[in-house]
């Protein structure tokens, strides 16, 4: 006689595929909401899409202990909030230090460009100090700029010496070199006398509108002295990226809507070198006057990974 009720054949193609969908999908959805914590799976060797395969390895693993805090009213991650541990900064990739940078900053930022508050400059501090371990403000011995957070657009290569022409620049040679010299003149008398660090300085140069300052006119010589190569550290908002850069020109021009503009290498390496190269950036003075910091792409965090 027949079973009443016969238990269908347990199709195992079709649960295996429904379940590598399910994984999939669960994956897609951490690496979007969650990139930070993804990219320290990834670091440890586990998959994102398996973490209940997982769980036994996770609940062993220090380092998300000390990095993430999931909160159960927003359904979201902040490595930040989690207060980031020496150890899991060292498991960070510098993609992973970018977009926690650009999601914290997207939090901090006005919806408008515009001068930042004291309360946002310091947050934006503190957010370097944590994921870079640099030491950077809006204001440095008593010196800001009227804005720290504004537009930079795309300035060519300047002459370092006399006779210096763009083809001996190396790269972005399209990009042409300035017909007259930056705000403090050459870098060098002579291409023999052009040392490794000015070179760097004019590779990774930022102009910032230094005439427009309120008390240009009556402090000419002291900040024309005080801004001469001055460190800063930019930030491409939108990506998160860093670099330190040295102020070595002056501009641009109110009329043009920007208040930053930045050598070809600092525009490639933020991403801000296409369309009317006229994106937004925050510049910060950088606090370091023993010039630890190479000038350059900022892809680490300085305390934790180079002490």
């Amino acid at each position: 006689m027949p079973a009443l009720n016969p238990k269908p054949d347990l199709n195992t193609k079709l649960l295996s595929r429904n379940l590598k969908k399910k994984s999939l999908s669960s994956e897609r959805t951490l690496r979007k909401n969650h990139p930070i914590a993804a990219e320290i799976f990834v670091k440890l060797g586990l998959k994102p899409g398996k973490i209940r395969q997982h769980a036994a390895r996770l609940l062993t693993s220090g380092v998300l202990a000390g990095t993430l805090l999931l909160s159960a009213h927003t359904g979201t991650a902040s490595v930040l909030g989690a207060q980031l541990s020496e150890q899991a900064l060292t498991q960070l990739t510098p993609m992973a230090i970018h977009a926690e940078m650009a999601t914290e900053l997207a939090a901090i930022l006005p919806p408008t460009i515009s001068p930042l508050n004291s309360d946002q400059e310091d947050k934006i501090s503190k957010l370097m100090a944590n994921l870079y371990g640099i030491k950077a403000s809006a204001m440095l011995d008593g010196n800001r700029l009227n804005q720290s957070y504004g537009r930079m657009g795309a300035e060519q290569h300047l002459p370092r010496y006399p006779g210096d022409t763009v083809e001996n620049h190396g790269a972005f040679l399209d990009k042409g070199i300035t017909p007259g010299l930056g705000a403090w003149g050459y870098f060098a008398y002579s291409s023999e006398q052009l040392t490794p660090e000015l070179e760097q300085t004019e590779k990774y140069y930022v102009a910032v509108q230094t005439l427009y300052l309120p008390d240009w006119n009556t402090r000419t010589a002291y900040l024309r002295d005080w801004y001469k190569y001055r460190r800063v550290v930019v930030i491409n908002p939108g990506n998160g990226k860093a670099i330190i850069a040295a102020v070595a020109d002056s501009g641009p021009a109110n009329f043009t809507g920007k208040q930053f503009g930045g050598s070809p290498e600092v525009l490639a390496y933020l991403g801000i070198n296409y369309g009317m190269q006229n994106h937004p950036v925050i510049l910060f003075f950088l606090n370091d006057p023993e010039k630890k910091i190479p000038l350059g792409p900022l892809e680490y965090n300085i305390n934790k990974n180079h002490e």
